[in-house]
């Protein structure tokens, strides 16, 4: 899975001079087009749901083994610490991409962000197969719509800096800033899914 998830990715966009540090979302984003954007979104859409494919319900309720949980932005202190299920993951993925792309079509209609445009189906409810591969389909057909919606000619010229150490983005750079966010959980996904696999068959992931 690993070598299809490098190679699905990199057809589009390496992320990895972002998170070395050695570009700025806004330099990553250089030279890529709506029609770029769509791509990626349709290949991490995609590659969720390869990563899946066999999945039970049990797997996406199974609660995996994870010292560094660390949730800053956890709903309630209790939250702040616990591992996350695998449902948990591609409901936060797929909300943080969604909320970048209703962010992306604002500033490429030439309109300035003005606060949070953020909905996270509750993590309790992400219980089975069924729901996890909906939800990917409808944040796919939701975020393509928001690209679909960009004036021919967008405002690239209006900037959005949500945090003031890191550099302006435009509506490309917050569009990728979003599947960047979501393609880090990656990983992630295939671990819990390891973990819950190995559960169910009693034997160690």
């Amino acid at each position: 899975m690993i070598g299809t998830y490098s190679v699905l990715v990199m057809l589009v966009i390496d992320f990895g001079p972002y998170r070395r540090g050695e570009k700025t979302l806004q330099e990553l984003a250089q030279g890529l087009s709506k029609d770029d954007l769509a791509r990626l979104t349709n290949e991490i859409c995609d590659l969720e749901l390869e990563l899946i494919r066999d999945a039970e319900d049990p797997d996406f309720t199974f609660v995996p083994e994870d010292r560094d949980a660390d949730d800053r932005f956890a709903a309630t202190p209790e939250e702040a610490h616990i591992a996350w299920t695998l449902g948990h993951v591609i409901v936060h993925g797929a909300a943080s991409s969604e909320e970048a792309a209703a962010h992306a079509l604002t500033l490429a209609r030439g309109l300035q962000v003005d606060g949070r445009s953020r909905y996270e189906v509750p993590w309790g409810e992400a219980t089975t197969a069924r729901m996890l591969r909906h939800r990917i389909d409808e944040s796919r057909r939701m975020r393509l719509a928001m690209l679909e919606a960009w004036p021919d000619e967008p405002h690239l010229d209006v900037f959005y800096q949500p945090n003031p150490k890191r550099a302006p983005v435009n509506a490309v750079a917050r569009f990728l800033g979003g599947l960047n966010h979501e393609d880090e959980h990656l990983p992630q996904i295939t671990k819990v899914l390891s973990q819950a696999r190995a559960a169910r068959s009693g034997t160690h992931a």
